[in-house]
């Protein structure tokens, strides 16, 4: 295998304790951890990962308290603002995946634009989940293909693992090698289940707005220290 991750995927965890720990609200937490995901589009390009996947908003983030949930969603429309400037800036084609739904009408006009002005870029390859939940991504991509044998356009019993993963939110993209998740914590949180079935797992002690190019840096190690294995071998 490469010793360099090709596609990298980030939980990032810790905001909120991150910012107890220095007296803050934790919404401060989440306005520094969206500043240290500029940073880290840097950092991981630079070390030679092509595709960087976030996990930003979950789906069952909508529970948390509604001041939290008015910060997260005021981040994300800040970073659209400039969004499509900076990533043209940095030759990076940025994706959004989850479900766009539930989302205001101007953030998802905003997305489409970002994603319409960067799909032509051959730089870093970096997709944000915002209320994204796999189970939720696979439920969706189970009705469509549904919905297709019902319309006699598929076969049901002629669907394969190719065709599932290519009605998932990440079509068309190589599924994670490394997937990090910051702060101590050691699930993955309903986060790319399909797509995670062979990546190596790191997980880090260090609160996500604490995790630097240093930490990545440890984390690429241990994966290229890692020999790699599939089908149980």
């Amino acid at each position: 295998m490469s010793s360099v991750p090709r596609h990298l995927a980030v939980i990032l965890d810790g905001n909120g304790r991150w910012a107890k720990k220095r007296g803050l609200p934790r919404t401060a937490g989440h306005v520094q951890g969206a500043r240290n995901v500029e940073d880290m589009c840097e950092w991981v390009w630079n070390h030679g990962v092509e595709y960087f996947t976030v996990y930003a908003f979950s789906t069952e983030n909508w529970s948390r308290p509604p001041e939290e949930v008015k910060t997260l969603m005021k981040i994300l429309r800040d970073y659209m603002k400039g969004s499509i400037k900076r990533a043209n800036a940095n030759n990076m084609r940025v994706r959004i995946i989850g479900d766009r739904t539930a989302l205001d009408e101007d953030i998802r006009t905003s997305i489409e634009k970002l994603e319409e002005a960067t799909s032509a870029n051959t730089g870093l390859k970096f997709t944000i989940a915002i209320n994204y939940g796999s189970r939720d991504e696979i439920l969706r991509a189970v009705k469509k293909l549904a919905a297709e044998v019902e319309a006699g356009t598929r076969k049901s019993d002629a669907i394969t693992e190719e065709d599932i993963a290519a009605a998932l939110d990440t079509a068309g993209y190589p599924d994670p090698d490394l997937l990090i998740r910051t702060s101590g914590e050691q699930r993955i949180s309903n986060f790319l289940l399909w797509q995670c079935a062979y990546a190596e797992f790191y997980f880090a002690e260090v609160n996500w707005p604490d995790f630097k190019e240093k930490e990545l840096e440890a984390a690429l190690e241990s994966y290229a220290s890692r020999e790699r294995r599939y089908g149980g071998i």
